[in-house]
């Protein structure tokens, strides 16, 4: 019998405005839900580390214990050793994985900690169930993701809807599913947790810094990055299309009155000892 393996198309890809974005999250504005239950001396697993800010940042709170970061892109872990070099963080390594069959054995990580991945793998509780085998008794799963659907701006910019919609489209034809944030506890049920702390948490952009840098990488990626690649080779949306887009997020930031919320669902799984 085969290992399970990812099937899913990871929809952002790592063009500079999806790394724009990756870059600026931290374990404060991402993982604060988790930060409570850190100690020194704790081996910590980070799955999907993209660019390593998160990781590197679990690195310093548990400094007498280890950090292992994967993903499944091999170039974007040159980037998140430069990040942990950087910042003089030596407890932390990187390495290539796939969250469907993690290559560690049973018990070995005190946390197992993904953020923003579930909305892109074929199969989410398969990658709960693995996150889970390599936990040790006692220790936590934890999860944070994206909740498309629940997302909420202001003023409506009518363009902003057809990007919604199209977003939607794209994720959920490369086999990934967009409004993961509500369905975290659900899917850890069905991997079998019992000892589920479901949360949620949410990114503001609001002042006019915020609102031009939300604003512009997304109407860069929308037409620039993998996204952009996925949406019209998929039939989803011409390129004129995608520039309409593009245009309506570079009006929705030019607005004084503008607001956007992105609302994430979190899950904290403690392993049964």
């Amino acid at each position: 019998m085969t290992n399970p393996r990812e099937t899913a198309v990871y929809t952002h890809g790592h063009h500079e405005s999806v790394l724009r974005s990756h870059t600026w999250r931290t374990a404060a504005n991402s993982a604060a839900y988790l930060l409570g239950v850190l100690r020194p001396g704790m081996r910590i697993l980070d799955i999907g580390c993209g660019p390593g800010t998160i990781t590197a940042d679990l690195a310093a709170l548990v400094p007498d214990g280890q950090v292992t970061g994967i993903d499944r892109a091999p170039e974007i872990l040159d980037r998140a050793r430069a990040t942990a070099a950087a910042r003089g963080v030596r407890n932390v390594g990187f390495a290539v994985g796939d969250a469907h069959a993690l290559a560690h054995p049973d018990d070995a990580f005190d946390v197992v900690h993904a953020h923003q991945v579930l909305q892109h793998v074929g199969d989410p509780v398969q990658v709960l169930r693995e996150m889970g085998r390599v936990t040790a008794p006692g220790g936590f799963v934890a999860a944070r993701d994206a909740d498309y659907a629940a997302m909420t701006w202001y003023p409506r910019v009518p363009g902003l809807d057809d990007w919604l919609a199209l977003y939607q489209r794209v994720a959920r034809a490369g086999g990934g599913e967009p409004d993961a944030g509500r369905r975290l506890k659900a899917w850890a049920r069905q991997a079998g947790f019992a000892d589920i702390t479901a949360t949620s948490g949410t990114w503001t952009y609001a002042s006019p810094e915020e609102r031009r840098w939300w604003s512009e990488l997304w109407a860069e990626r929308t037409v620039a990055s993998s996204y952009a690649r996925l949406a019209v080779d998929g039939g989803h949306a011409t390129e004129a299309e995608l520039r309409a887009v593009a245009d309506a997020w570079r009006e929705w930031g030019r607005q004084e009155d503008g607001w956007f919320a992105v609302l994430h669902g979190e899950i904290l799984c403690r392993k049964e000892p």
